[in-house]
């Protein structure tokens, strides 16, 4: 944090929260850096070209974009255009043990793989300043034991409206996402009961993305986002729900469990099942009392 407030000729007025205003900052600032911290940055003028995890992002005056721990952003500034914006920072460890740690699941657009930021209306970014000048007035205000929890209602806040926003702007796309998510799982058991996978081997990554003709990368992100796991993790959980249904209900050997569900070698289908239930498949098949599941 010490960091960040350098670039901004500031004192650090709270170890996990800050605010910049971007007129203000170093120009050092625009070159390729990772903060380690969330970030929400509202742009108030177009001063150049912005390259967020190596890819050109969309924008012009009055949008909005976000910064996760780990992802680079990059400006090349316009010749005599003076930056004008504002970024908030906090750290992870803000999100620790607290309300709005328990309720970030909500604020997906973070991990929202667009190429152009949030693009506010003239009230919209009144909001939005209202909030960042909230944040920053308690961050001005002496230390109390209310500091942090007012804070981090400064903070829900600013997300809560990004989140209203970002659904406004994108919701075709959301809402198609979301419809993805909900027929693949028909598309996958279906494909699992059917026989096929004897023939054609288990479900992968690339072929649930053809089903929706998307790239495999593309639709490995929907997945993500929408689920909060990789596509890999979650065709392997339905693979195991389908095993264990095979197991409890039907007099298939092990091996035979492990053909039908597409796999070449039995010891892969058993490795995979002892992983995700904790136990082989013959020892979860004769335990009197199931065993019980965390697939």
């Amino acid at each position: 944090m010490d960091q960040f407030n350098g670039f901004f000729h500031q004192k650090t007025l709270n170890p996990l929260v800050s605010i910049g205003h971007l007129e203000e900052a170093d120009l050092s600032l625009f070159d390729a850096i990772d903060f380690g911290m969330y970030c929400v940055v509202l742009i108030e003028n177009d001063f150049g070209e912005l390259i967020r995890g190596g890819k050109i992002l969309g924008h012009k005056m009055g949008t909005v974009f976000s910064l996760i721990p780990g992802q680079t952003i990059q400006t090349k500034l316009l010749r005599d255009v003076r930056p004008r914006g504002v970024i908030l920072a906090f750290h992870p460890d803000l999100l620790n043990k607290t309300g709005l740690g328990r309720d970030f699941y909500m604020f997906k657009f973070f991990n929202y793989d667009v190429m152009d930021a949030l693009e506010l209306s003239n009230e919209e970014k009144k909001i939005l300043l209202n909030c960042f000048s909230t944040i920053e007035s308690e961050l001005r205000t002496p230390d109390d034991n209310l500091t942090g929890h007012l804070l981090r209602l400064g903070i829900s806040q600013l997300l809560s409206y990004c989140k209203r926003f970002y659904e406004r702007q994108y919701a075709p796309q959301l809402q198609r996402e979301s419809e993805i998510v909900r027929q693949l799982e028909s598309i996958v058991d279906d494909y699992l009961s059917s026989g096929l996978p004897i023939q054609n081997g288990q479900p992968t990554v690339a072929w649930c993305a053809s089903q929706f003709h998307l790239s495999a990368n593309y639709f490995g992100d929907v997945i993500k986002r929408e689920l909060h796991i990789t596509a890999q993790e979650y065709l392997q959980r339905k693979i195991i729900t389908a095993a264990v249904n095979l197991l409890e209900h039907t007099a298939l050997s092990v091996s035979e469990v492990a053909e039908t569900l597409g796999f070449t070698y039995p010891n892969h289908f058993t490795r995979l099942f002892r992983k995700r239930v904790g136990s082989s498949p013959s020892v979860f098949r004769s335990s009197k009392n199931k065993i019980p599941l965390n697939i």
